[in-house]
């Protein structure tokens, strides 16, 4: 007997059902947000809020009412959260929501736990720039986990959907009015400060979400198509993709080259077509997420 779950009403498509996580996966998921958020207590309490540094977002909020009122950062952190946790949890989904939720009371847990720890350096260059780098990576494997650690973030993707702006510049937007207010609180020497350790943080959460190989995609148009397929399969290891093209101007029929190499293997792909085809198109951009694909990597030769 066919499962009556699985259909839907005559006309319309069948439903979509959902990936239900396995154990495994939730229990990494749990680990990894753990970590990324003790990461970010570490960052926050050993270099940045003893130094007078703050962060973008909810989290520099935080620090700044925590100076000005005596009482844990901890609490402000999932106090001030909290409203946005519920507005995630409604918009974007619930995986998202618990996952920041537990992202939020592990930091503040760890930033508690941290406080008494006496920080690493008194030097304000080196606060603000290993602080920079835990508070990077620590975010960044929150990210990948499927969470997050700061109510910006979930303000500028509902923002997103009714405004021109990308995510990252809605964010860097609202972090900019933030960290400048680290001025008035603390000194203007603070807030720049501030602003380097913002920087570096953002850099290494790119670093941690796409990792060093990072991926990048390439087109190219050649009539030498085959010898030039065959020779990154052959050199580099990579699958390629043979699509059909027509010239807009002039209507032939041309073969595209589409693969996807790492950034480290872009110069020699490079050397590849000009040797083959030095008046080949050639165009290579970045790309966030690669799954699948039948060849894997050989040494470059």
């Amino acid at each position: 007997m066919t499962d009556a779950k699985t259909l839907a009403p005559p006309g319309q498509p069948t439903p979509i059902r959902h990936h239900k996580q396995t154990p495994f996966e939730i229990a990494r998921r749990i680990i990894l947000i753990t970590i990324g958020a003790i990461l970010v207590g570490v960052a926050l309490e050993i270099f940045l809020v003893n130094n007078s540094i703050i962060d973008g977002g909810v989290t520099g909020i935080s620090i700044m009412s925590s100076y000005l009122s005596g009482l844990p950062i901890g609490i402000f952190l999932f106090v001030l959260n909290l409203p946005f946790l519920i507005l995630g949890y409604r918009t974007i989904g619930k995986t998202f929501a618990l996952s920041t939720l537990l992202g939020v009371i592990v930091l503040s847990i760890s930033t508690t736990l941290l406080h008494p720890v006496k920080p690493f350096t008194d030097d304000i260059f080196l606060a603000a720039v290993f602080g920079g780098i835990f508070l990077g990576a620590g975010t960044g494997i929150v990210i990948r986990a499927g969470g997050s650690l700061d109510g910006t973030e979930i303000v500028a993707i509902i923002l997103n959907r009714k405004s021109p702006f990308s995510v990252g510049q809605m964010v860097m937007f609202i972090n900019f009015f933030i960290l400048s207010s680290a001025g008035f609180v603390y000194s203007w020497d603070r807030a720049m400060f501030s602003m380097i350790a913002y920087y570096i943080a953002f850099k290494v959460i790119d670093l941690t979400i796409e990792g060093f190989d990072e991926s990048k995609s390439c087109w190219i148009i050649s009539d030498h198509h085959k010898e030039i397929g065959e020779a990154i399969t052959a050199r580099l290891g990579r699958g390629v993709t043979l699509l059909h093209g027509e010239g807009g101007y002039t209507g032939d029929q041309k073969k595209v080259i589409f693969c996807v190499i790492t950034r480290l293997e872009e110069a020699k792909l490079k050397t590849i077509v000009n040797e083959l085809d030095p008046g080949a198109f050639l165009a290579v951009g970045n790309i966030h997420d690669v799954k699948g694909g039948r060849f894997k990597k050989k040494d470059i030769h």
